[in-house]
Order: structure tokens, then sequence, then C-alpha cells
């Protein structure tokens, strides 16, 4: 039957998926606000909706909403890269599970896709500011239970994390999607669970990105690369995501640039600025006395 409807009533059917998805309950305000469509045509979607799939959602006079039931499955296929992407910049339509509009542009093919209604559970945890639990499987100590506070679903550049208060450790720390099974939205957390408590989360640090002095023999080229101003990249990133970026570049992060292969193209040239942030074990190079012996 969808085949059979026109293709923007689809873009709103998805849309009606999406948010009940990820978000576990959609207005119906919400549907005419983002459509501008009117009130007789949104019912019409609602109504269309719950005739191809009665299974899925449940009104609730009382909160004037329609929620997703225990028995959801989704009525589009969403594509749990291309969701995670617009979820990371903010846009919540489910367009991709009816079909953009593909450009001929390529990227690196991605070996880490975290399972959709895994992502789904954690969103919708963090849009509804729940505790969750899971079973987590890690490196260290293999599969377990653990309450979760999430606030924020992470790109490091090869995997997605989610940035979540941790109830086992008190203490907030990245998760690795993939890892994440059995999820479950819980109760309402306490106020230091939240993001605003989350010191390296909020703190942001400079990094001045350079050249690297010792590998490279022409480095305007490299200025050229980064848009680099006067010789130097200056970045304001968050203290948590620090690690990740400098790992991701191959940015070599010793006092006296020494790392000397060909990876190494840049150098991070105020180290300083690394102190106190716990994640730098995969800072390429650095170590705590990097800071202690300037």
């Amino acid at each position: 039957m969808l085949d059979t409807i026109s293709f923007s009533q689809r873009q709103r059917l998805a849309y009606i998926d999406f948010c009940l998805l990820f978000k576990g309950a959609i207005h119906r305000q919400d549907l005419i606000k983002r459509f501008e469509v009117g009130l007789s045509a949104g019912s019409r979607d609602f109504t269309l909706y719950k005739e191809l799939a009665p299974d899925n959602l449940v009104y609730s006079a009382q909160e004037k909403r329609y929620f997703q039931t225990e028995s959801f499955l989704p009525l589009f296929e969403h594509d749990a890269r291309r969701t995670l992407v617009k979820l990371a910049n903010d846009i919540s339509d489910g367009f991709d599970a009816i079909g953009d509009i593909h450009f001929p542009v390529e990227s690196a093919s991605s070996l880490n896709v975290p399972d959709i209604f895994v992502v789904a559970k954690v969103v919708q945890a963090i849009v509804n500011q729940k505790a969750m639990s899971v079973i987590y499987t890690s490196l260290s100590s293999g599969s377990g239970a653990r309450e979760l506070v999430p606030h924020s679903i992470v790109d490091n550049g090869q995997r997605w994390h989610v940035r979540a208060f941790d109830r086992k450790s008190q203490s907030f720390r990245d998760f690795v999607l993939t890892r994440i099974s059995k999820v479950t939205v819980k109760d309402t957390p306490d106020e230091n669970e939240l993001k605003d408590c989350d010191e390296a989360w909020q703190r942001m640090i400079p990094l001045e990105i350079v050249p690297h002095p010792k590998n490279i023999k022409y480095p305007t080229a490299i200025e050229l690369d980064y848009a680099m101003e006067e010789g130097v990249l200056v970045l304001q990133v968050r203290a948590a995501m620090a690690g990740y970026l400098l790992r991701r570049w191959n940015v070599d992060c010793t006092k006296l640039a020494s790392l000397r292969t060909g990876e190494y193209q840049l150098w991070l040239r105020n180290q300083a600025s690394l102190a106190n942030i716990d994640n730098l074990a995969i800072a390429p190079g650095y170590t705590s006395e990097e800071v202690e012996y300037q």
C-alpha cells in the first residue's frame, strides 16, 4: 500500500515512524508544524499510519500524543549510519527511509555499524532525560549489566560512542554503541547525573595544531590542507573529545615532535592545554610528563 500513496504523504508517515522509534512519542502538532499541513490532513496521516501498523502506537487522551507500544516494529527501514549522522547534526526527519536524494560522493566504508534498535532506545533515553539499563561488553571485564544516564551520541571518526554517567563507577564515561545490548529505558536521573555536571564535556580547551616541524619538507601544503592562518590551526574542542580528534588526525603530541613516521603530518605545539584530561592514552605520543617538563 505504501507504493500507492503520494511521495509527500510517505514522507509524513516516515516522520511519524521516526519519532515513534527514536523519541518514543509524537504530538499531532509536531507533524503539522514540520510539514505545514492542516489539522485534517495531519489527522488523516495518523489514521493511515494506524491502518498500516495498528500495533505501533497508542493515543493518550490525557497527554494528547501518540506513544510507541511495546510491540512496535518500524513501518520503514531506517539506516543506522545515515540516521546517526542526521541525529549528530540535529536533523530529525526519517526521510532516508523513503529515499533521500543521492549525490555522487563516496566515503570510506564503515566497519562499525550499531544496531538501529539499540540506537533508538539510547536516543529515547537522551531525548526524555532518562536513565537506561544495558548489557555492556567491555574489553577488560566482558559482558555485564550497567545503569547509564546518557546525554550525547558521539562520532569519534572510527566508531560511535554514547557519553553517559555510569552509576557503577560514579563517573562520566564513553561507551561504544556496538557493545551495548538489551537496552531498557528507566527512571529519571538525579541532577548530578545530567550533562551539566559532566565537567570534561562542558570544558572547552584550545588546541594549536601546526605542520610537523620535522616530517614535512613543504609546510605550505599542510597549511592549505587545513586552512591554517599564519601557519597554525586553532581549535576549541571539548576536553572529553580532545583525545579522539588528536588520534583521528594523527597529531604528534610529543614535546619535541619526536614521532617521525610519515603518517604524522601535524604537531600539537601547546601540550600544556592537555593537562587534567582523562582520555589522552589515545593521543599519539602524549604522556603527562610532557606537560610537567615544560
